[in-house]
């Protein structure tokens, strides 16, 4: 497959995905794709972590691997890819703008689309967190976050699923060495335990904390719905 049979290919698929007639999918999917959505899982996340760390030290070391995994995925497409690639975000491409569907005639900031920080953010955060607690229904629900997420910004018209693919592949290989990192630090920082209670994730958080962030994401998704019933 050559360059051009590939990014005709991208294209198609894009087109399959984006816009609905929908007014309600075209709320729900304006609500998914805000990062000011998810902030209460951010702060529930920040919540589990302070309640099952033994020292200020833990904590300090998970928030500081969790803002490096978006400052390395984020900065990576944004400040070198984007610039350097210039391939246009489809809203913005003359060849494609006439074609694609926009919602409230929203097209995300900046003019370039590789690759996607959204999808290269959300699952550098997904990856970390997953290899970090070891709960499976977290591991779960925020590896479909992130796809949700990513989903999003092909429907809204702002990436085309090369750009989400690439950002994803970025994003789960930031996640991987951030917790790395954060594991070196984390034997200097405690005696490296394996808990074995059904209260608690091998990793030793406590399973009552994890199912709190659940609650959070699940009232998130209903908010979601409401944004989409009420566009």
């Amino acid at each position: 497959m050559n360059m051009d049979t590939l990014l005709q290919a991208d294209t198609d698929l894009l087109l399959a995905f984006n816009g609905s007639s929908s007014q309600f999918v075209d709320g729900l999917m304006m609500a998914l794709t805000s990062g000011f959505t998810w902030i209460p899982m951010y702060v529930a996340l920040l919540y589990l972590v302070v309640k099952n760390s033994e020292t200020m030290g833990q904590i300090v070391l998970v928030v500081a691997c969790a803002a490096l995994c978006v400052l390395l995925a984020d900065g990576i497409a944004d400040g070198i890819v984007k610039p350097s690639v210039e391939r246009f975000r489809p809203c913005n491409d003359p060849s494609l703008c006439n074609f694609v569907q926009l919602v409230d005639g929203y097209c995300a900031n900046g003019k370039y689309g590789f690759f996607s920080a959204h999808a290269a953010n959300t699952f550098s955060i997904a990856v970390f967190f997953c290899l970090l607690v070891r709960s499976s229904i977290l591991s779960i629900s925020l590896l479909v976050w992130s796809l949700v997420c990513c989903y999003t910004r092909m429907y809204l018209g702002v990436h085309y699923p090369l750009d989400i693919a690439v950002g994803l592949l970025w994003g789960g290989t930031v996640g991987c060495v951030v917790y790395f990192v954060y594991y070196k630090f984390r034997e200097k920082l405690s005696q490296s335990k394996r808990f074995v209670s059904t209260q608690y994730t091998s990793s030793g958080f406590s399973h009552s904390d994890v199912d709190i962030v659940m609650l959070v994401i699940v009232i998130t998704l209903i908010y979601a719905v409401l944004r989409g019933v009420l566009h």
